[in-house]
């Protein structure tokens, strides 16, 4: 193969690969945590539900670099020193001297990073070690590429934050402009490699900053549901919202035009929520509508839970974001040829 079609195939392997990873890893914490947690008053039995999911967490950087494999149709050898190499580079294990501490689901840049080094090295070696392939392959991938993982992890973090850091900035502006540009780069955000979730939680982003956050994700995240649902089946065009859109990244970095229409409901309804004062947290800034995460913190940070205020979450969170959707599909797609919907076509089966 070529060293320009090797090069985008370990690109688009990746970013699809960590697409799947992410939702199955992170989608069932943010399905059903949230519940959990309200029960557990009355039935702290159920909190070993909380731990299975924070442990499917945990493990996102070993299921993403397994999916990569698997898309990039791998031995299992291959696939599975990718995936080990793919946890020294996400650095949420940490070394200390009674063992290793694990937490979260580390920096999905640097995970992205190091699985694309891990892929290349199994690709270089191919099957030029015969016999000791299963001895040699998983050593040298581990110890070059996920060396390498752990060597970027530092700066590619501290690059990770300094985007946040801008973020932040934007919060001191005036509340409806604010919420506009949050908005807008959230949408971007949650179907980029970037974590939202690690962005908005490395900066505390919170209170209508946080709420125009997540407007945005669950803007986009309807928008491109409906954009692709004669193309999708049921169940994917559902995961976008109620899963994560960053299953769409393999389409939408190869062709950034397609940002625009989502970005243009993400800008207006980030906007509307900031003047309305929708707030939120850290999480619900980087998830939005999975496990109905925004909705119900936004009715939190209210003064109650009054009929009014709940039609008003409801109105944010769902009736505009398909309205939105609805509308854009209409504009963009029907009068302007701007998209066709198999440009957000997807493929799980």
């Amino acid at each position: 193969m070529k060293k320009g079609k090797l090069g985008s195939k370990i690109i688009m392997d990746t970013l699809n690969g960590l697409s799947i990873g992410i939702i199955v890893a992170l989608v069932p914490g943010a399905l059903i945590n949230q519940l959990v947690k309200a029960l557990l008053p009355i039935a702290p039995q159920l909190n070993i539900i909380l731990q299975l999911t924070g442990l499917a967490a945990i493990m996102m950087p070993v299921v993403s670099g397994a999916c990569v494999g698997i898309i990039g149709k791998l031995t299992p050898i291959q696939t599975a020193s990718i995936a080990l190499a793919a946890v020294a580079g996400a650095g949420n294990f940490q070394f200390t001297k009674q063992g290793f501490i694990a937490q979260g689901s580390g920096d999905v840049i640097n995970t992205a990073i190091t699985i694309m080094i891990a892929y290349l090295i199994v690709q270089l070696i191919g099957q030029a070690l015969k016999a000791y392939t299963i001895l040699l392959v998983p050593l040298i991938v581990v110890i070059v590429g996920g060396g390498i993982g752990h060597l970027t992890l530092q700066p590619i973090s501290t690059i990770t934050k300094a985007i946040g850091l801008v973020v932040n900035q934007l919060s001191t502006l005036q509340p409806i402009i604010m919420g506009i540009l949050i908005g807008v780069i959230f949408a971007l955000l949650i179907v980029s490699p970037i974590s939202s979730v690690g962005i908005a939680t490395a900066i505390n982003l919170h209170g209508i900053a946080a709420g125009s956050a997540s407007v945005g994700i669950v803007a986009a995240s309807f928008a491109l549901a409906i954009y692709g649902w004669k193309v999708n089946s049921i169940g994917t065009s559902l995961a976008h919202f109620l899963g994560s859109p960053k299953m769409q990244m393999a389409n939408l970095m190869p062709h950034p035009k397609l940002l625009i229409p989502m970005s243009v409901n993400a800008a207006l309804l980030g906007g509307l929520a900031a003047g309305l004062h929708i707030t939120g947290t850290p999480t619900t800034a980087g998830f939005g509508f999975s496990g109905l995460i925004g909705p119900l913190t936004a009715l939190q940070g209210m003064d109650s839970n009054s009929f009014a205020n709940i039609c008003l979450v409801t109105l944010i969170y769902l009736v505009l974001p398909i309205a939105l959707g609805l509308v854009s599909n209409f504009i963009f797609y029907r009068q302007l040829n701007f998209f066709k919907p198999q440009d957000f076509a997807l493929n799980y089966e």
